[in-house]
């Protein structure tokens, strides 16, 4: 460049850089058709760093402060410009502003779920996402190996490559932490040092750093937490008996809110729902924890009754249920004396054990005997 073309364009001897788009992480400064003036004043605010490229090189890197552009203050630029020979003249120079404070609340996702082994429940897929913040610690080498010459660098066209790096670790840690599924909620934070961790040398060789890492949920397919959803329930629900002691109050409470039918009206219906469910859970059990049989399976064939009564009948017997008997083996045992008017007994159609001469069926069994009629002709055999 000659002296004439230099006397023809502007010098400039402030050079200061202000940005609130809070997105912008690289700024050139504006140089086109001027030459910095040897001396001028170069502002570099807190969170801020001054890059000089001088002919295509990185020349001189400057941390917050306010410097006259000499000789001391360009070591590198002077030599190149040969200021040590005493040659003070105007020089061209491309000036980037690095913003190197913290970038927060960047997003980060797994675009497919990551196949992890689960301890419990096998292979799953697992989906998670949350944020990170990033800075600029190497404004030099953030330049070299990032912006290039573009003019004006912001963070989302970084974020994309750092989301590539940050989902290849996270998913690389869920497979091998062998962390079970339910305890990553409560893991999260080791995780996420784990991963942070993990990427600081990659992103390092970018000129940044990862001063906080979040991992905000780890889901699972809607599948898998429709099941777990289940298995949850059942594990609420606990013992069935005392479940159906609350369900049968929970019935008669909404039955008698119910609107038209008064409180009366509302309150019986609602004790019948409840002595319904009642008779359901009561023929599960029977005394001393006696479970009677079991109903036939569904689409099984019934045999007709066998002569003589059907074999339906159970006796409690020493603490025990005994049978099932037929109406003439019950005969037996009245004889035998181990069945008498108070034994409990019970069958299919019964709610409870009920004491033998308490039953219409069974009744006839303990009637005392009757004397026979006169003979015909009037006779008596003494």
């Amino acid at each position: 460049m000659s002296i004439f073309d230099i006397l023809g364009g502007e010098f400039i001897d402030v050079i200061e850089w202000t940005d609130d788009s809070r997105t912008t992480m690289v700024y050139r400064y504006p140089t086109v058709g001027k030459a910095i003036k040897y001396g001028a004043k170069l502002t570099v605010r807190e969170g801020q760093a001054a890059v000089f490229i001088h002919e295509g090189q990185l020349a001189d890197v400057f941390t917050p402060g306010l410097y006259m552009l000499e000789t001391n203050n360009l070591p590198i630029l002077t030599r190149l410009q040969h200021w040590d020979h005493g040659f003070r003249s105007p020089f061209k120079s491309e000036i980037y502003f690095v913003n190197t404070t913290r970038f927060n609340d960047q997003k980060w996702g797994t675009k497919n779920p990551v196949i992890a082994r689960d301890p419990e429940f096998g292979a799953v897929r697992i989906r998670a996402f949350g944020t990170y913040s990033m800075r600029v610690t190497d404004p030099g080498k953030f330049i070299r190996e990032i912006v290039g010459t573009d003019g004006e660098f912001t963070s989302d066209e970084i974020s994309f490559q750092l989301r590539n790096v940050i989902v290849q670790e996270v998913s690389r840690m869920i497979a091998g932490s062998a962390i079970p599924v339910l305890d990553m909620a409560a893991n999260t934070e080791q995780l996420g040092q784990m991963i942070a961790k993990a990427i600081g040398p990659v992103i390092a060789e970018y000129g940044l750093t990862i001063p906080e890492f979040y991992i905000e949920n780890i889901s699972l397919p809607d599948e898998v937490e429709k099941m777990l959803d289940k298995r949850t329930s059942m594990g609420i629900v606990g013992d069935l008996d005392r479940f159906g002691q609350y369900a049968a109050s929970e019935a008669m409470l909404n039955a008698s809110n119910q609107p038209g039918g008064g409180m009366g009206a509302g309150l019986g219906a609602g004790m019948g729902a409840a002595m319904g469910m009642g008779m359901a859970m009561g023929q599960q059990r029977g005394p001393w924890g006696a479970t009677p049989p079991a109903a036939p399976a569904a689409g099984s064939q019934t045999p007709p009754p066998l002569p003589g009564g059907q074999a339906i009948w159970h006796v409690a017997m020493d603490g025990q249920s005994a049978g099932p008997f037929a109406v003439k083996d019950l005969t037996g045992l009245v004889q035998q004396g181990k069945l008498a008017r108070d034994t409990l007994v019970w069958s299919p159609d019964m709610e409870n054990w009920t004491p033998a001469a308490e039953v219409r069926e069974l009744a006839s069994l303990f009637a005392a005997p009757s004397s026979p009629p006169p003979l015909p002709g009037g006779s008596q055999n003494g």
